[in-house]
């Protein structure tokens, strides 16, 4: 029986040999149908990660591939370096007792290092397992069980402790342990500095570690994703060698970006690598082009991520919404500090940008001479500014983008390309790109992968479900939540409400799971509100509805506030934005504390005019938000109210701000 036969009686619900692997299994050492198609992109040839890795080392062996700061200079490796190191590296694991479809686990920010032991845990034979650096003890012990990791790489004396606090008994399965970061502080055993782990493997004969690469098939695991937790337990997603290599290359060609000799592309790595999203666009996608990636400091998130993308001029940059929010801030800052006759060119820059550039998604590809004016006294000197002069390609993931933020950058001639997924999809499922482009829109779906909307509604929407070769094997040990996830023919359900316009564009409208039902029975999608919010009132930095099984919906609101360099928490002080905002109204406001102990009744007013906006455009009466309340702080990964990729964490945020949601109730 040929393999596209085998997917064709699987599609239809039929198999007709029980010999043949599933289409799912929830096993680490478990092998799946893939799911080839009869022609096109989704019938190339499987291959695993250390084919893709040694092809890649055989074409761009001299080209850099990966670049770390050491003081005021990048150190870097080239792909032929980068190669053998990691195959230095599995050899180690090897020696450490790494067997077959075990797990690796990697504690740490994005480094050379991290990279190294994804790649060498794999190229032995293991499973890489990324746990989020931001993970407290306790989340760590869970991955730590759940996957029965059997060692951990961790990047320093910090994420050390952080598992010394673990009891032994919860660790049994933990061989070893490698410091890849500063000088170990601990004498215990089977703890490792990188030097010396490093070094572990020189007698390992090099055909034991290829014994092991040629044993691995593309239809079997290679690496473990934990799902953020949101939205419940964290889920251990198990991806095979198809789904990263078939999807890097899918990507590659939805992106257009290409190794071109001579013209070599680069990325900045900044998203945390235990995230599909930073693991694909980091590793997989400039393994697959010869790309070379950049490692940020790791309070590049606190703000010296800038200074990093001015240095390097990446040519590709992904970044989730909330870095977009975050670049659009210091824009609008800037030209706040700027002469009026500074301010007047780049509105008109503006103006004009949004025009050509809406234009130019209709196809119509006309640029007027006042255009080439705006992109040099405007346009250039923000991408400048910015460190993205370089850049051809901008991408955004893991959350919705807003209209506001959308258009505000394609009005500066930067067309944020927004690419929609899961963990489950190997990351991807649609992508938008400068020639495929709708605002609002998560652009088309991915070549040679398939999309159903089930159970639509008059408007045309239902839920999104996915079929192709991106589509993961299964949830590690949990059958009941893979059976869940994928239907009795295979599709996956992502839980997300959408619709497809004429032209084949998807656009997101809301994820059953965050739906609201009120007292009254009606369904409530918050992220549209939310968004809406954020986009009439400049002041707000986070809005979240809350209504569940309540008479009416009600906000929680967050101001938008200056952040502590080190830690990355939010401070009491108002962001220059937002001390502008309450300036044209009126108010001296400086910090959050000054708006709240008096309730400033302009800045309350202001929010309460937004609000009444939003409600304008309510579906019904039912959608309005009847209470709204600021809180003392802003939501922030320390906290606890948003997950690696600023997603918020409702149920997380409900518990903690009971008392305030239940003071809006019971006034």
């Amino acid at each position: 029986m040929t393999q596209e036969k085998k997917v064709e009686d699987l599609e239809r619900g039929t198999d007709t040999t029980s010999a043949v692997p599933r289409l799912w299994s929830t096993h680490c050492d478990g092998e799946v149908l893939l799911r080839l198609s009869k022609h096109g992109p989704g019938h190339e040839t499987p291959m695993t990660i250390p084919e893709l890795f040694q092809e890649s080392a055989e074409r761009f062996g001299a080209y850099p591939a990966l670049a770390s700061k050491n003081g005021k200079k990048w150190d870097t490796l080239t792909f032929s370096q980068y190669y053998e190191v990691c195959r230095k590296a599995a050899k180690s694991l090897i020696k450490l007792g790494l067997q077959r479809f075990h797990c690796v686990g990697i504690l740490g920010f994005n480094s050379v290092e991290w990279v190294i032991a994804a790649l060498g845990t794999i190229l032995a034979g293991g499973l890489c397992v990324g746990i989020y650096a931001t993970n407290s003890a306790e989340a760590c012990q869970y991955v730590i069980q759940q996957a029965n990791v059997s060692i951990l790489i961790v990047e320093n004396d910090q994420q050390l402790q952080k598992i010394l606090s673990i009891p032994p008994g919860k660790m049994e399965t933990v061989k070893a342990i490698v410091q890849y970061k500063l000088p170990l502080m601990e004498n215990i055993t089977n703890l490792y500095s990188w030097h010396d782990f490093m070094e572990l493997g020189n007698a390992i004969p090099n055909i034991q570690l290829d014994r092991v690469i040629l044993s691995q098939k593309a239809n079997q695991c290679a690496v473990i994703l934990y799902t953020s937790g949101t939205t419940g337990t964290p889920k251990g997603v198990l991806l095979s060698h198809d789904n990263i290599t078939w999807t890097a290359g899918a990507m590659a060609q939805e992106m257009e970006i290409s190794h071109i000799s001579g013209k070599q592309n680069t990325i900045v790595s900044y998203l945390p690598l235990s995230h599909i999203a930073a693991q694909l666009t980091d590793i997989w996608i400039p393994i697959k082009i010869g790309g070379l990636t950049f490692f940020a400091q790791p309070d590049a998130l606190r703000g010296t991520l800038v200074y990093t993308l001015q240095e390097v001029k990446p040519t590709v940059f992904m970044g989730v919404p909330r870095i977009w929010e975050k670049m659009q801030d210091t824009i609008k800052e800037n030209v706040a500090r700027s002469s009026s006759l500074r301010k007047k060119a780049f509105a008109w820059a503006k103006m004009l940008g949004l025009k050509v550039n809406t234009k130019r998604m209709l196809g119509k590809r006309d640029v007027p001479m006042n255009y080439r004016m705006a992109k040099a006294l405007v346009f250039t000197k923000v991408r400048t500014s910015l460190g993205l002069d370089n850049c051809h390609a901008f991408f955004s993931g893991a959350l919705p983008l807003s209209q506001d933020v959308s258009e505000f950058f394609l009005s500066l001639d930067i067309p944020i390309g927004e690419i929609y997924g899961m963990s489950e999809c190997s990351g991807p499922h649609t992508v938008s790109n400068k020639n495929v482009y709708r605002v609002l829109s998560c652009g088309k779906v991915l070549n040679g992968c398939k999309n159903m909307l089930l159970n639509q509604n008059k408007e045309g929407m239902g839920e999104v479900c996915m079929w192709g070769r991106h589509v993961f094997m299964g949830y590690l040990n949990r059958e009941e939540a893979t059976l869940e996830a994928l239907d009795e023919e295979g599709w996956l359900h992502s839980g997300d409400i959408g619709r497809l316009d004429s032209h084949g564009f998807l656009y997101i409208t809301g994820r059953i799971k965050e739906i609201l039902i009120t007292a009254g029975g009606e369904n409530v999608s918050p992220i549209p509100i939310e968004t809406l919010v954020k986009e009439k009132i400049p002041i707000i930095s986070h809005a979240m509805l809350v209504g569940d099984k309540a008479k009416f919906l009600c906000m929680l609101l967050t101001l938008k506030c200056e952040t502590d360099r080190m830690s990355g928490e939010p401070l009491n002080k108002l962001s220059m934005e937002a001390k502008t905002f309450c300036q044209t109204l009126g108010s001296q406001a400086a910090t959050v504390s000054d708006i709240l102990k008096s309730r400033d009744p302009v800045v309350y007013t202001a929010i309460q005019y937004g609000i009444d906006l939003v409600n304008q455009q309510a579906l019904s009466d039912s959608h309005r938000i009847r209470k709204w309340i600021i809180l003392e702080k802003d939501f922030s990964l320390q906290g606890g109210e948003l997950g690696p990729t600023s997603k918020l964490k409702r149920n997380m945020i409900t518990q903690k701000y009971k008392a305030q949601i239940d003071s809006m109730y019971s006034s």
